[in-house]
Formats: C-alpha cells, sequence, structure tokens
C-alpha cells in the first residue's frame, strides 16, 4: 500500500459513487472539471445539479502535493515540509426538505513513512429530524465500524458531535455520524491495510445508506413554510463550514481550488432575524434534538 494505490482507489470510488447518485437521483448527470493545482496535484471535480431530488451536489477527488504552509506545519506540530494529501469530498443538498443533506470525506495525509495518516467521516443534516431515519443511519455507521473494531463506533460517533458543532449557536450540525483523524496503527490496533479498507468501507455504504433515506423522503409533499425553514437549516451548514469546517480552512490554505472547494455551500440559503419555532412544531422538535451525545441507536 502506498499512496499512488490509495489515491486511485479513491478515483474509483468516486467514479461509483457519481454512478449511484445518477442512477438514484434519475434526471440529471454530473459535470466533470479536471483542474491543476498550483504548487503540485490536482483533481476532478464533479457536480450535479437540477435532478429529480438533488438541488446541487458534488463529488470531488483531488491529490496534492507540495510544500506544506507554515500555519499548516504549525497546527499539524511537524517539521518536515512536502506533503502529499488526497481524498474523495461528497456534499448533497436535496430540494425535498424532507430528504436530508449528507456530507462524506475520506482522505489520507502522507509527510514522511512516519508521519501519515487516515482521516474522514460521514455525517448527515436533517432539516426535519425523523428518528427512525436517525437511526436506520446510525446503525449503518456502526455496522461498519464495528467489522474493525469494537471501540470504532462509540469513538468516532463521540468526535462527530463534538466536531459539527456549532458554537455560537450552541447547537449540533445535524444528528452526526461518524468523524475520525490521524488514525494510524499505533492510535487504533488496526493495520494500515484494514486502515485504508475501512476508509474505502465508510465510501463504499454511501449511495446505499444515502439511497435508503432518499427513496424514504423524497415523493413526501411539503408546504412554503417547510421550504422556508429548510432554507435556515442551510444557512447554520453555511455558518458551519465557513466558520469552523477543517477542511474548508486547509483547502484555503494550501492554495486549494476555491470552487471546489466552496462546492459545499448550498444554492439557497436564509438568515432570519431572531427566529424562533412554534411551539409543539416539527421544527422546535428538530432544534431540540441538536445537541451532542444523544443515543440514535435508541430512538
Amino acid at each position: 500500500m502506498d499512496k499512488q494505490q490509495i489515491a486511485e482507489r479513491y478515483k474509483i470510488l468516486q467514479d461509483e459513487i457519481c454512478r449511484g447518485l445518477e442512477a438514484l437521483d434519475g434526471g440529471s448527470t454530473f459535470v466533470e472539471e479536471l483542474w491543476q493545482r498550483e504548487g503540485g496535484g490536482g483533481g476532478r471535480t464533479r457536480i450535479i445539479q437540477n435532478g429529480s431530488f438533488i438541488e446541487r451536489g458534488g463529488v470531488n477527488f483531488s491529490a496534492v502535493h507540495g510544500v506544506l504552509p507554515e500555519q499548516i506545519k504549525n497546527a499539524f506540530q511537524v517539521d518536515d515540509e512536502d506533503f502529499f494529501a488526497t481524498g474523495v469530498s461528497i456534499v448533497i443538498h436535496p430540494n425535498n426538505p424532507f430528504v436530508p443533506i449528507i456530507h462524506m470525506n475520506i482522505r489520507y495525509f502522507e509527510l514522511n513513512e512516519k508521519v501519515r495518516w487516515f482521516g474522514g467521516g460521514i455525517d448527515l443534516t436533517p432539516h426535519y429530524i425523523q428518528l427512525d431515519d436517525a437511526s436506520y443511519f446510525h446503525r449503518q455507521l456502526k455496522n461498519i465500524c464495528d467489522r474493525y473494531s469494537s471501540s470504532f463506533y462509540a469513538e468516532f460517533k463521540a468526535f462527530a458531535d463534538r466536531y459539527f458543532y456549532i458554537k455560537h449557536r450552541a447547537e449540533t450540525r445535524g444528528i452526526g455520524g461518524i468523524f475520525y483523524d490521524r488514525l494510524t496503527p499505533e492510535k487504533t490496533l488496526v493495520s494500515w491495510e484494514d486502515l485504508f479498507d475501512f476508509s474505502c468501507a465508510v465510501g463504499d455504504a454511501f449511495v446505499p445508506t444515502y439511497a435508503e433515506l432518499v427513496n424514504r423522503n423524497r415523493h413526501r409533499t411539503y408546504t412554503e413554510q417547510q421550504k422556508q425553514w429548510q432554507y435556515l437549516r442551510r444557512g447554520r451548514y453555511v455558518e458551519f463550514n465557513l466558520v469552523y469546517d477543517a477542511g474548508t480552512k486547509f483547502g484555503l490554505e494550501t492554495n486549494g481550488r476555491i470552487e471546489s472547494i466552496l462546492m459545499s455551500l448550498p444554492p439557497h440559503a436564509q438568515w432570519m432575524y431572531d427566529f424562533k419555532p412554534e411551539p409543539d412544531s416539527d421544527e422546535a422538535f428538530t432544534l431540540s434534538m441538536l445537541k451532542g451525545g444523544v443515543d440514535w441507536l435508541a430512538q
């Protein structure tokens, strides 16, 4: 296993996920743009929009290398300068408020033989939290994690709860999922080969897991009021990505391609001054559940 093999497998994953999403949507296809990074490497940005359920989505692959900026060296607490990073990043914004936003990122980072790791995760951001959907989503993630380590799900679920937290709102971005970073055999007692396999297993699960949630909800009717709530929730998504998201910051600070970095933003979002949902409404219930530590498997 070397960095080029990892990058090639991630490219295959991008192809497979794009084909799966096109089949699931049935109304639109991806448009691809190839790009080169000044300083080393490049990627494939693929965007789909105005589909039967996807309003806008992106499935990006990148493999970049070059000199690590000083601020990233300080953040990683490393002295080496030459880095390699590859990964697949996905965000899907549906048009129906009852279909959740989904995000996935799998990545590999290397400075040298001793400083390298896997990172990534997958999380769900429902506009309306539905307990059966939340339980299903987390069960699928636990099943993947348990194939590699009995500790993975609890550890990575807790990490996601901490990471996908909008501090200035005192609420989580959604119902979380799993999030992990700097995975090595020393840290996990799992071999490099199995960590790579775990990373790919998360990617392989993306389409079937999301397809189940989409097909449960894609044909539900909704009101204009529910559409406006969706725009407000998208506003929270934007706030998190621009203020807290580490991948966005890394891309901007390493001279990444701005269009690819910001493909995670929705086509339409809204901010309303001091909005308060009606008591006992579905909107109020959703807000009440946006907190860390929820045992979604028990719902």
